[in-house]
């Protein structure tokens, strides 16, 4: 038995070793290269694609072979070679001819301006069975990823200083090999055995076939990342509402009759692809191809312009299902005086594939065998006829889950399909950066083009320079410059990027503060953070607060641990004297606070002082479950006002004590006091995707709710405490996705103090208000005083938020020019005190690209609460 494995696999390494390589170059009749052509091995599962100047290469095992060459919108080419091995180069040219999509006898009936109506009303009843007809499949991706700048500014937005190691020319080169699962209804997993980037022997390319699924245009809606609205599919259900047809053409492919189809855009503005083609397949009306752009009248995010192209074709196997073998997203930009261009091309091979039907149903009107020359006759139907013989798909669901469920017991291959932890949608190998370059001549499916093969020789073989401490200082040197605008804004940051060292100093505006209980107050703080390659980080952030009017000097340290890159679990410190808000969470800033009370003499925020320490651990002990727990020491001070000053004075109105308002609590003033308190917290989101990589654990994101609670006890009579209370919370929150409506945000929270409890205002529960123009948060209460509803007693508290993404003002011919997105939000609170509270809130964001204004309205029983208008960011 040794023996025969030993046998086998020499023979096996034999293969290998003497595999042969077809190359060759790619061109049109006028000899113009045909980037990201497919050519695939007739009978296999092995394919591969054209690079941008339209060179190929194929390695095999010797043999005979017949290759087809395909490229969207051009006649399949099928050419015989053989191919000799022992490491030999068969070199095959091709030029592929445009297909010529003849139009046959074409009959339009009834109402239909273009036969191509009826075509694509066919694909749109089948599109359910083609979206479910793979119940899970096994195959190889390539994926390669470029990005390169043509031009560069000096500075963005005149403030954002560019530094010196960003210049035209390729910014990203990327290659990754996966091995990938696909399981119905929309899982992919894969496992990442090979990565490569250019200039960085140890970086791991975040490319993903993940990233790609939001392209399937078998789904109604397209979610890929570029909008935030997504695309409505040229198949979709509704697709006919958003789309012009055209068929431009027939023609035979081998047995297959193929219709090419223009696809245009009834109104510009929707979230639709602006122009292309789509190509089906007459009788089973699924896709051959697809070739569409997007323009920036799509509200694309990050990029002006991209343009999709898919290849499919049939599974290997007995099977009628198809798959795909490549795709191809070319995109462009110009953001910010930045102007460039990149693509993302994948290619997917050795596919093993288990159908979810045994049989397909009988499509309809089957189309007779015809010549080339004389394509059938198109358009028999109205798309009302073909709407009423929409196929029945009565118990799809059903079938689907019961032959995924058999897959995952047995494939068509024997073997049990990939069993993976729960989440889990990628592992990347901790070796897969330490393939070297002979590795990837021998895999790399797509060969280089001249401009990559550059990048790379240049790249790699100057890292070492690159990294080294000369050059890495050399830049920083130039990085580290001061610069007035951004040290005023943005503060400053001195890097050593050598020692991944960094040194950040806050803005001026942030540093310099005013309140009526400290008058000028300088609030100085930097942050020194150390990281390392695994991301691991730790962080040190000291402060000193010092007020002019009570003459008060506040150090405080904060310092955080993160130890544990892959359960993401860190240590928090926080020690020293500080001047805080009572409510910590508010929305009103300093900055905010001191414009409202220099120049609208209005002290809203209540301040009182704290001295102390608390730690606190955080720890994700199961994949979406996060347990934090933190225990804290403070002595409290109350403060008074200590300044009248202010630069512009409102005749009739006075600062006010530094007392909050409360309605519970008329005379919320405690003196000093002080208390031990410890709380904990989890939070927990099912279903949570993640990526597994040798340098830590990335989660992504999850359809399901996160659940929270909380629980946060205040320790009497220990170490002179003088609290006792026990507060417990629950809370919901989760991101909606709607489709074209767009998407809805919720956040629902409860919660009671237990007993009798003894505590002073701090400790009270307190919910983020707003009073003024400005808001630093729409999720939260915008007319809401900052501390009247505060309460030691029950609340209720919920806040949604919908944004329609352009749904209703796109349709405005004045209006969807600025782009501007039309949002609602509505918030709600309950206590004893306040009974029901609720706002009302309509708005729009994305002005200029990054402001909101919404105007509320609040409803009270008994109370008028009024209506105000808020301005904040609203990206």
């Amino acid at each position: 038995m040794l023996r025969y494995l030993l046998l086998c696999f020499l023979f096996l390494l034999g293969t290998e070793t003497h595999a042969g390589i077809v190359r060759g170059h790619i061109t049109d009749p006028q000899g113009a290269a045909l980037p990201f052509a497919n050519i695939a091995v007739r009978g296999s599962a092995t394919s591969t694609a054209s690079n941008e100047q339209g060179d190929y290469q194929l390695r095999l095992a010797p043999g005979r072979y017949e290759l087809v060459f395909q490229y969207v919108g051009y006649r399949p080419r099928m050419e015989a070679v053989r191919i000799a091995g022992g490491d030999s180069a068969t070199v095959l040219d091709v030029t592929l001819t445009p297909e010529n999509y003849k139009l046959g006898e074409v009959i339009v009936r009834g109402s239909d301006r273009d036969p191509a109506y009826a075509l694509v009303q066919q694909a749109i009843n089948w599109r359910p069975y083609h979206q479910r007809e793979v119940a899970t499949f096994k195959a190889r991706s390539y994926i390669k990823a470029l990005g390169r700048l043509i031009d560069v500014p000096g500075r963005v937005l005149g403030i954002i200083k560019i530094g010196p190691d960003v210049k035209p020319g390729i910014f990203y080169l990327s290659e990754s090999v996966s091995e990938m699962t696909f399981r119905q209804p929309d899982v992919i997993r894969e496992r990442m055995i090979s990565s490569r980037i250019s200039g960085d022997a140890k970086g791991i390319s975040f490319n993903s076939a993940n990233s790609g699924k939001g392209l399937n245009f078998y789904n109604n809606l397209l979610k890929n990342g570029f909008s935030e609205r997504g695309f409505v599919s040229p198949i979709a259900a509704n697709a006919l509402l958003f789309y012009k047809y055209a068929l431009e053409g027939s023609t035979r492919q081998g047995s297959l009759t193929i219709h090419k189809i223009r696809v245009t855009a009834r109104r510009r503005n929707d979230p639709v692809f602006s122009s292309g083609h789509i190509y089906l397949v007459d009788g089973t009306w699924r896709l051959h191809s697809v070739s569409l752009d997007l323009t920036a009248d799509a509200q694309l995010k990050f990029v002006d312009r991209i343009h999709i192209e898919q290849q499919f074709a049939p599974a290997p196997g007995p099977s009628d299902v198809w798959v795909m073998q490549s795709q191809k997203i070319t995109l462009g930009f110009e953001k910010f005086g930045f102007k460039g261009n990149g693509y993302i091309t994948a290619i997917l091979s050795n596919y093993q594939v288990t159908p979810t039907y045994p049989n397909r149903p009988v499509a309809t009107a089957p189309v007779p065998a015809a010549s080339v020359a004389t394509p059938a006759p198109v358009g028999r139907e109205t798309v009302a006829e073909v709407r009423r013989q929409k196929p029945a798909f009565s118990g799809l669901a059903r079938q689907v889950r019961q032959r995924v469920k058999r897959a995952t017991v047995d494939s068509l291959t024997g073997q049990p399909v990939e069993r993976v932890p729960r989440g889990e949608v990628q592992l990347v190998d901790k070796s897969a950066n330490e393939r070297d370059s002979s590795y990837w001549a021998e895999v790399r499916p797509i060969p280089l083009t001249d401009e990559e093969q550059k990048d790379y020789q240049v790249k790699d073989s100057t890292e070492v320079i690159r990294k080294s401490r000369p050059y890495q200082d050399s830049l920083d040197r130039v990085r580290n410059q001061p610069d007035p605008k951004e040290m005023l804004l943005l503060g400053y940051t001195h890097s050593n990027t050598f020692r991944q060292r960094r040194l950040y100093v806050a803005p001026v505006f942030n540093i310099l503060q005013y309140n009526t209980v400290e008058g000028t107050v300088v609030n100085a703080f930097t942050t020194y953070t150390q990281e390392t390659d695994d991301r691991r980080f730790y962080s040190l952030t000291p402060t000193l607060r010092y007020g002019f009017a009570n003459q008060l000097l506040s150090p405080h340290l904060a310092a955080v641990w993160q130890h544990d890159p892959v359960r993401l679990a860190r240590v928090t410190l926080n020690v020293g004297q500080t001047i805080e808000n009572f409510d910590r969470n508010t929305q009103l800033t300093p900055f905010i606070n001191s414009v409202y009370t220099l120049l609208d003499n209005r002290n809203l925020a209540k301040y009182y002082r704290r001295t102390g320490a608390d730690v606190g651990y955080q720890r994700e002990v199961l994949n979406g479950l996060t347990l934090r727990g933190g225990l804290g020491y403070d002595d409290r001070r109350e403060l008074q006002n200590a300044t009248r000053k202010l630069l512009r004075d409102v005749p009739g109105r006075v600062f006010t004590p530094n007392t909050p308002r409360n309605d519970e609590t008329p005379d919320p003033g405690f003196g000093r006091n002080q208390a031990l308190t410890f709380e904990l917290n989890a939070s927990f989101r099912p279903g949570q995707r993640y990526i597994t990589r040798p340098d830590g654990k990335f989660n992504l994101s999850s359809k399901n709710p996160t659940f929270r609670a909380a629980y946060r006890q205040g320790v009497p009579d220990l170490l002179g405490s003088d609290v006792r209370y026990s507060l417990v919370a629950v809370g919901i929150n989760q991101t909606i996705t709607m489709g074209l409506l767009g998407t809805g945000t919720y956040n629902v929270a409860t919660g009671r103090f237990l007993g009798r409890p003894t505590l002073s205002f701090m400790d009270y529960r307190h919910f983020s208000g707003n009073r003024t123009l400005l808001t630093g948060n729409f999720a939260q209460f915008q007319l809401l005083d900052y501390y009247r509803f505060s309460t030691r007693s029950r609340y209720v508290e919920a806040h949604y938020n919908q944004h329609f993404n352009g749904f209703l003002l796109n349709k405005v011919p004045l209006l969807r020019r600025l782009k501007w997105q039309e949002v609602a939000s509505f918030n709600y609170l309950y206590t004893p005190r306040a009974g029901h509270y609720v706002e009302l809130g309509a708005g729009i964001e994305h002005i200029f690209g990054v402001l909101r204004a919404d105007v509320y309205t609040a409803l009270q029983a008994g109370q008028k609460p009024g209506t105000g208008v808020r301005i904040g960011i609203g990206l």
